[in-house]
Formats: structure tokens, C-alpha cells, sequence
């Protein structure tokens, strides 16, 4: 489980579509950073996501593990965003280093923190340390109480195009002409042996193929 959760750290790219709100919602990291031919980036997970109740998620490419901080946890993490939230002129977009990626999104609005950095965490100024390490810690983060979540819906989108190798029918309780109009949510007990997360289905429909995602969603999370 550890593995394919660190394995984000390499494998998060640009995502097409932003996460949506999850209620509660004390501090949210996405990282992006090339994804593997195939994958695809808008159905990547959150990296990071801790709740005001200490319940805790940290995605991988395919799947998301959940866990509990407790409450001394939750208060470590506070102080380090309000340190960070007191650095000198800090904006809401910085750069580590010269380099694009990776993008991380630092979204913490209880601490009144909306930044965009842009760069290896590592290549940093020491001005900026505290904001990288913090950074680098949830793009790489583990507790032991995680455990696989398994979600109660997925959100579904559908794109017409090829993917290489074999092709499954639709089977999905959504009309595939519906799904192809928009994003659409799912329970995920009705779609038990899909893929789910940045790693696509292909879907066959007589001669025409497409590439199906499902991104797992987080308790209450509103696409």
C-alpha cells in the first residue's frame, strides 16, 4: 500500500480538471509532474487532503488511502502553515527553482493559504524552506494508520479516442451517449471490476473506441 501511495510523487501530472471541494477540508496538496503514456491526468486523485476532524487521504495514480491524525498531528501541520503563512512576500505563485515542474497547489483555507509553487522542493531558496519542506513531506506522506478507502461514488467521464491494447463493452449504468455529454457520478458498487484513478478503461462500442476514467471521490466531495 506505502508503494503505490509514494509512487504519486513520480507519477501526478497536470491535472485537466481541479479537484472538487471537499467540505471540511483543512489543507489539500496537488502535485503534477509527467504521468506514464496512457494515463490520464484529470482523474488523478487529490495528493493530499486532511479533514477538520483529523481523517486524512493521500491519493496515489490509481487509488487513495485514508487514515486518522490525531489531534496533536492535526496541530503540528496547523503551525507549519501558519509559519509558512508568515514568510516575507510570499505570493501565490513562487518557484523553487528554474524548472516547471514539478506543480504543487497548496490550498489551506483556514490558514488563509493559496499557493502555486513550481520547481523541485529540494532546489528551494532558504527563504522559502519552510514552504518546500512542508511540500515535500505531503507529496510523500505516510502514517500508519493508513488503510485502502474505498469510496462510496466515482466520478465518470468518458472521451472518444483509442487506447492501446484490448477494449471492453460499456457496462456502466450511466447510457454511454450520456456519459460522453459530461461527467457524470457513479456509485461505485456499480462498477466493481473497472479501473479507477489516472489508469483508463478502453471501451469498445461497435467501431468506435473510448477512454473511460473513474476518479474516486472523497466523503462529500461535489465534482
Amino acid at each position: 500500500m506505502r508503494n503505490a501511495l509514494l509512487a504519486a510523487t513520480t507519477l501526478a501530472a497536470a491535472r485537466g480538471a481541479v479537484a472538487g471541494e471537499v467540505p471540511g477540508a483543512l489543507l489539500t496538496l496537488e502535485v503534477s509532474a509527467p504521468l506514464p503514456a496512457g494515463f490520464v491526468v484529470s482523474a488523478l486523485p487529490p495528493r493530499f487532503v486532511l479533514l477538520e476532524d483529523g481523517q486524512v487521504f493521500v491519493g496515489g495514480a490509481n487509488s487513495v488511502g485514508a487514515g486518522r491524525l490525531d489531534k496533536a498531528e492535526v496541530k503540528a501541520l496547523e503551525e507549519r502553515l501558519a509559519l509558512v503563512r508568515k514568510l516575507p512576500g510570499l505570493g501565490s505563485t513562487i518557484a523553487f527553482g528554474s524548472a516547471p515542474a514539478p506543480r504543487s497547489h497548496l490550498l489551506a483555507p483556514k490558514s488563509k493559504l493559496d499557493v502555486v509553487a513550481t520547481g523541485d522542493p529540494a532546489s528551494a531558496p532558504p527563504a522559502l524552506r519552510p514552504l518546500a519542506n512542508l511540500v515535500r513531506d505531503l507529496s510523500s506522506f505516510h502514517h500508519p494508520s493508513l488503510r485502502p478507502y474505498e469510496p462510496a461514488a466515482l466520478l465518470l467521464t468518458v472521451k472518444e479516442g483509442p487506447l492501446v491494447g484490448g477494449c471492453r463493452p460499456w457496462s456502466l449504468p450511466v447510457p454511454l451517449a450520456e456519459a460522453l455529454a459530461g461527467p457524470r457520478t457513479v456509485s461505485a458498487s456499480e462498477a466493481p471490476d473497472w479501473p479507477t484513478g489516472a489508469a483508463p478503461a478502453a471501451v469498445c462500442d461497435g467501431d468506435r473506441r473510448f477512454v473511460v476514467t473513474l476518479r474516486p471521490l472523497l466523503p462529500g466531495e461535489r465534482p
